[in-house]
Parts: C-alpha cells; sequence; structure tokens
C-alpha cells in the first residue's frame, strides 16, 4: 500500500523540468513552436515545473548525457527523460489528470486537424527565391488559412440552439474547440503567430483582415498570459528567418 501511495504521490507532485531552446543571448526563449506547445501544455495543466533555456551553439556536458543526440525540446517526468513531443503531449495528458489537473484534449477531432496544413503552406511560401512561383504559394497560402478562417467561423454543436428557428450564421468562441484553450491550440498557435511575424517582416503579407476568424482567435490567444508569457520575443523569430527568407529574384 505504501509503495501504492508513493507512485500516486509521484503523479500528483510529480518533478517536472522542460528544456527549451534559447535564444540569441544563450539565456532568453528561442524560436522553437515545439518548445512553445510544451510550455504552454505543462502551464495550462497549472503542475509545477522549472524550465531551462539550452543554448544549442553551448550546449553543457550534463544536458548531452541527459538526452545525448537530442535537441530540444525534451523535459525530465520524476527524473525519466521524454525526448518525442507528440509522445510527451499524450503522456502529460495521461499522468496529469482531473481532478488536480484539467483535461487538454479537444472535444471535436476537427479541431485538432484544423490549419494543419497552414505552417508547411507557409514555409513553402516563406523559403522560395522565385518571382515566377510567388503568387501561386501564397495562393495556397491563403487558402489554408481560408479553411481555418472557415472553420473558427463555423458554429460547433454546442453553440446551436436547437430551439431556435433562426440559422446560427457566425461561430463567437475564442478558440478552436470553444472558449478553453486545448492541446489543439497548444500546437497551432505558436506556428500561426511566427506565420504573422515572419510573413510580414520578410514578404510584407499580412493575414487578411476579412479572415475575421482568425483574427479573433489571435486576438483573444494574446489575452493569455499561457501564451504571450511563452512567446519568443518578435526579434528572436525575425533572426531564425533571416536565412530562411531568402529574398525573391
Amino acid at each position: 500500500m505504501a509503495a501504492s501511495n508513493s507512485t500516486a504521490a509521484e503523479y500528483m507532485y510529480p518533478e517536472i523540468e522542460l528544456f527549451v531552446k534559447a535564444g540569441g543571448d544563450g539565456e532568453s526563449i528561442g524560436n522553437c513552436p515545439f518548445s512553445q506547445r510544451l510550455f504552454m501544455i505543462l502551464w495550462l495543466k497549472g503542475v509545477i515545473f522549472n524550465v531551462t533555456t539550452v543554448d544549442l551553439k553551448r550546449k553543457p556536458t550534463d544536458l548531452q548525457n541527459l538526452a545525448p543526440g537530442t535537441n530540444p525540446p525534451f523535459l525530465t517526468f520524476n527524473g525519466e527523460v521524454k525526448t518525442d513531443v507528440n509522445k510527451i503531449e499524450e503522456f502529460l495528458e495521461e499522468k496529469l489528470v482531473p481532478p488536480r489537473y484539467p483535461k487538454l484534449s479537444a472535444r471535436h477531432p476537427e479541431s485538432n486537424s484544423a490549419g494543419v496544413d497552414v505552417f508547411s503552406k507557409f514555409s513553402a511560401y516563406i523559403k522560395n527565391t522565385r518571382k515566377d512561383t510567388n503568387d501561386s504559394l501564397e495562393k495556397a497560402l491563403l487558402k489554408a488559412l481560408k479553411k481555418l478562417d472557415d472553420y473558427l467561423n463555423t458554429p460547433l454543436p454546442e453553440e446551436i440552439d436547437t430551439d431556435s428557428t433562426e440559422e446560427e450564421s457566425c461561430s463567437m468562441r475564442k478558440y478552436l474547440d470553444g472558449d478553453d484553450l486545448t492541446l489543439a491550440d497548444c500546437n497551432l498557435l505558436p506556428k500561426l503567430h511566427i506565420l504573422k511575424i515572419v510573413a510580414m517582416k520578410y514578404r510584407n503579407f499580412e493575414i487578411p483582415k476579412e479572415m475575421t476568424g482568425i483574427w479573433r482567435y489571435l486576438r483573444n490567444a494574446y489575452e493569455r498570459e499561457e501564451f504571450v508569457n511563452t512567446c519568443p520575443a518578435n526579434r528572436e523569430i525575425q533572426i531564425a528567418y533571416l536565412d530562411v527568407a531568402k529574398r525573391m529574384q
């Protein structure tokens, strides 16, 4: 019984340390949407944890021994090293459970895949150096953004009043799956933020104002400390893409 109680306590009050990519100064948070994803999850869970920024240029020997051949993000949970981001997300959701810790999984499966191709379309667009293909890549990005915007503006089942004869025309929810942040948001928001900063800096591209669902989504996200306090500085994001976003020829 004592062993069982000890195990339960380990999961109720676990020792967690998250290792994330450091910025240019070697100490601040660097540009890494996967690091921010895990940072947000732990913050939203309300669990006590430590964060260590890892300077990839001067990775300490003890960290190389802790997770050899692995770059951030990774974490230790009661001394056990976890290195795969998707598996870490699943593990945290499985171990940090109600009533002490909130459930963060989306209720609607569609929320997990909303915006799934936005970042890949953005990456192709921002890395392109040929003027003759710029328009088609921008159109592909806009199409992916429009699909996300449509999802954010389409009412979820619980937003629809079944007793009303009026058709629910537009959702007013704050995030992908409702008015609470979920794992789906922890995955998408860091990438959407990078897109917004980098595309404006290097391509003078802005998410169209008529995409009201996306802008509502971002505005609500920027009001949450779990998001803004885990974001790298805009300059860190811009510097990270300095060599990636080459000038078109």
